[in-house]
């Protein structure tokens, strides 16, 4: 079994060194100085060369179920689920995985004589995925065989295709996509790229409604999850499994889950992903081209030439059959490309916030979602305890522009502009502005006939960094000394890394242990 050497991932550096960051749609070279720890992502696992033969042999020989043939018969009423555009980051060059798994899914049902198939994207509370996005996933020949009728975005507010399921016994509401429930079979294809993500959590989230999803995301369950990446030590994730058992005691459910490896940026910009101590002369005059052309392109023109990158992620593993069987072997190739030994916590951390998040999919890293990757998914890439310690100083590097996309983010521009200037605090945005947020017409009629993420998720976004806010003494960005978007979120600001370095031994005193991260690709620090 191939394991990642923590080694080939870190380095304390001996002398001051400029490192390259992420910075937004832009890269930035900043100075860190001697003593600093540098940690990368790991670089991609083998993957499996024979995707399709993969993929049959996990239908064929599935894991605590009989094989997926053998589950079908004539006449039966057959649902198939799918992750929807939030992941991968970036996105599969294609054919997507998604594609090529339910390709042969569709064969054998049609070989079985089951023509009443349903396709549905579970985009939870997300936005709709657009046709042409559903097309980019699926290919031309499924989404041409089934869209519109039978191939469409879940909806979470649609009273008419929404299935009570009853509490479980911690009292959790389980509502449910009425289509899938009253299918014989529900397939769920999962692609996976953290710890986070599949498992019972695919279900009851994906194909669920603000009123389960409201039980588990929440300030208090975020607050008690510690890491999000971590599950046995999550009460987000206890709560979704107690939700998906309530499910599948209901409903027969066969799972399909796949792993990608860290293959996450294309060439001949994949050396961005690697570390800097392994940068070949052809890659720094790559980034020297490409930070100059970044630095003259408008960002507006750089977004629609960052949403056509495609990565060339590899299949790492790919497991079907019973959820509570097939998902642990999920999350051990998970761990096996992503997790990296790191020997104990660091006052300060910085992070370089890239123009890509799983909410700003073919739209802009607005200031709320780069709070969201920043202090929610980048500071939770850790198992056990975080790699910040209590207290310490979390560095972002990201211009915070006031840019919002009018169409996928209407809540967020509320959000932003209306409650984040009376309070910063989950808690008191949870009691005294949810429900509104919730249950507001408008965004609801956007959520369900436009684009628009639910009016609630801009809350969410927020509460997933709820953690990382509470953790940290202090959140300083790296951006304009003048930036609003830092002051309407609470963040110190400081003009390069080496003043917000100096504000930060205000903090956690003088000669303070640094470490760094780059991400993309992933990474999930195991501290000791």
């Amino acid at each position: 079994m191939n394991q990642v050497d923590p080694a080939s991932c870190q380095r304390v550096l001996e002398k001051p060194r400029k490192v390259l960051f992420h910075y937004g749609e832009g890269l930035r070279y900043e100075q860190m100085p001697a003593g600093s720890r540098l940690i990368y992502g790991p670089p991609p696992l083998p993957a499996i060369a024979d995707v399709d033969g993969a993929i049959t042999r996990a239908l064929d020989h599935p894991l605590d179920s009989p094989p997926l043939s053998a589950c079908l018969r004539p006449g039966m009423k057959v649902t198939i689920a799918f992750d929807d555009l939030c992941v991968p980051l970036p996105a599969m060059r294609r054919p997507d995985l998604r594609q090529r798994v339910i390709e042969q899914v569709l064969e054998r049902l049609a070989a079985a004589g089951v023509d009443d198939i349903h396709l549905i994207a579970a985009i939870s509370v997300h936005r709709r995925m657009t046709p042409s996005e559903l097309r980019g996933i699926l290919g031309r020949r499924i989404f041409n065989a089934f869209h519109p009728h039978r191939l469409y975005n879940h909806d979470a507010e649609d009273p008419d295709n929404i299935l009570s399921l009853g509490r479980t016994a911690a009292g959790e509401v389980v509502e449910i996509n009425r289509r899938a429930m009253e299918s014989d079979l529900l397939i769920y294809v999962n692609i996976n790229i953290a710890s986070q993500s599949g498992g019972h959590k695919a279900i009851p989230t994906g194909l669920g409604t603000y009123h389960s999803l409201r039980h588990h995301h929440n300030p208090g369950t975020m607050m008690q999850s510690r890491s999000y990446m971590d599950p046995p030590h999550s009460a987000l994730h206890h709560s979704v499994e107690r939700m998906g058992r309530l499910v599948e005691q209901q409903l027969k459910v066969f799972r399909i889950e796949t792993v990608v490896n860290n293959a996450s940026l294309p060439w001949p910009v994949d050396f961005m992903g690697r570390p800097v101590w392994t940068h070949s002369a052809f890659d720094r005059a790559v980034l020297q081209g490409s930070r100059l052309v970044t630095s003259i392109t408008p960002t507006g023109l750089k977004r629609a030439v960052y949403a056509r990158i495609q990565a060339p992620y590899g299949l790492l593993a790919i497991h079907a059959g019973a959820t509570e069987a097939v998902h642990p072997r999920t999350l051990e190739a998970v761990y096996r490309q992503h997790a990296v030994a790191v020997q104990g916590q660091a006052d300060v951390v910085v992070a370089g916030i890239p123009y890509l998040g799983p909410y700003s999919v073919n739209s802009i890293m607005n200031p709320v979602l780069v709070t969201c990757l920043g202090l929610g998914y980048f500071f939770n890439f850790y198992r056990g305890k975080p790699l910040l310690r209590r207290g310490g100083v979390f560095i972002l590097l990201h211009p915070l522009y006031e840019q919002f996309h009018p169409v996928h983010h209407p809540s967020y521009i509320d959000f932003y502009r209306r409650v984040l200037p009376q309070t910063t605090d989950p808690a008191q945005i949870e009691a005294r502005f949810e429900e509104e947020f919730a249950t507001d017409p408008r965004y609801i009629e956007l959520y369900r006939h436009s684009y628009a993420f639910h009016g609630v998720h801009a809350l969410y976004a927020w509460y997933w960094a709820c953690h990382g806010l509470a953790h940290a003494g202090r959140v300083i960005a790296v951006c304009s000394p003048h930036s609003r978007a830092a002051q309407v979120m609470g963040f110190h600001t400081a003009p390069n890394l080496a003043a917000a370095l100096e504000q930060a031994q205000e903090v956690v005193g003088p000669h303070p242990a640094i470490t760094s991260y780059q991400t993309p690709p992933y990474l999930l620090c195991d501290v000791s």
